[in-house]
């Protein structure tokens, strides 16, 4: 993550047992100091921001541990409380998950801790379950972070909808293919900062080290974590295509597992439809219209209508 600062919502501090920590307003592309070591959060500094229209604060990357490790430990209290709503609760339960992921990409080690990812990827799932506009409520985080963070997020949490309209899963097979598809881009931890952030088109040989993620992602997940082989499919199967123009082993139809096929459709489907600095997000009509055209036989067609009834509908969570 570098030195971007991460973001905190103003739900989420609770002065009682909020860490003791800097936090930052962001302003014009700078961090101006809000708060100093040793000051209290109170009510009325979260009162007088919220009218003001603040919505987050930030707290320096040398604190990324502690609030990821206060955020995560909160985060089955946040929703279990009857008195927050349930986007307020949605905006800490992603914002969790996303800080997750980037402190994951930061320390690839950690992601050893199995207990961890089903902790995260257990109160995600209760979120989605419980929240009919779950899926719209991303857009509370999208503007506040970093594209590969939030682009994992929001396949997760597709990807959960679609198997759960389309599949009968267990309660662990979902856990499955809820902790693999949160860490389907793990492998982008190998590839150079600058062929990820480059905005033009990447060269030949930029491109080959790029298509190594999936696999180097695999293996190092299979190696050093007690990830399923549900999870490990995904992260390695995402970029496999049904008419086996994909990589990095060219698999087609049957021979990609039903979770990474729907976590492919739910990739380029995010991709197509989240705004970044070199292009603005598609309509879901649009996104669909090129994923069946453009795009025809790279997947499953009856997912793909599965997918569309579900971006298109009123209520995504209905699904579930």
């Amino acid at each position: 993550m570098g030195e971007l600062y991460v973001p905190v919502s103003i739900e989420s501090i609770q002065a009682d047992i909020f860490p003791d920590v800097a936090l930052y307003i962001k302003s014009g592309g700078k961090y101006i100091l809000y708060k100093s070591h040793g000051r209290n959060f109170s009510s009325q500094d979260a009162a007088r921001l919220m009218e003001n229209k603040v919505e987050f604060l930030f707290v320096s990357p040398a604190d990324l541990e502690v609030i990821t490790a206060y955020m995560e430990n909160n985060a089955e209290r946040v929703l279990k409380d009857d008195t927050l709503e349930a986007k307020t609760k949605g905006k800490i339960i992603y914002q969790t998950s996303i800080n997750f992921v980037g402190d994951i990409f930061e320390h690839p080690q950690k992601v050893s801790d199995f207990s961890r990812s089903q902790r995260m990827v257990e109160n995600l799932l209760q979120y989605l379950a419980s929240d009919r506009d779950s899926f719209q409520s991303l857009e509370s985080v999208m503007t506040h972070n970093y594209y590969t963070f939030v682009h994992s997020l929001q396949v997760t949490a597709l990807s959960v909808l679609l198997h759960a309209e389309a599949y009968l899963l267990s309660h662990d097979e979902m856990l499955d293919v809820g902790i693999g598809t949160l860490l389907h881009d793990f492998g982008k931890v190998f590839v150079s900062p600058a062929i990820l952030s480059k905005e033009g088109k990447l060269t030949p040989k930029e491109l080959e080290e790029y298509r190594k993620h999936p696999e180097e992602g695999y293996q190092y997940l299979k190696k050093n974590t007690k990830l399923s082989d549900i999870s490990l499919g995904v992260v390695r199967c995402h970029h496999e295509r049904n008419n086996g123009n994909g990589y990095p082993q060219g698999l087609k139809g049957p021979e990609i597992s039903r979770s990474a096929q729907v976590a492919a459709i739910c990739d380029v489907y995010c991709t197509l439809t989240i705004d970044r600095s070199c292009r603005k997000a598609l309509s879901s009509s649009i996104a669909l219209l090129i994923m069946k055209q453009e795009m025809k036989g790279s997947f499953n067609e009856r997912l793909l209508d599965t997918l569309e009834g579900i971006v298109c509908c009123d209520n995504p969570a209905q699904f579930l």
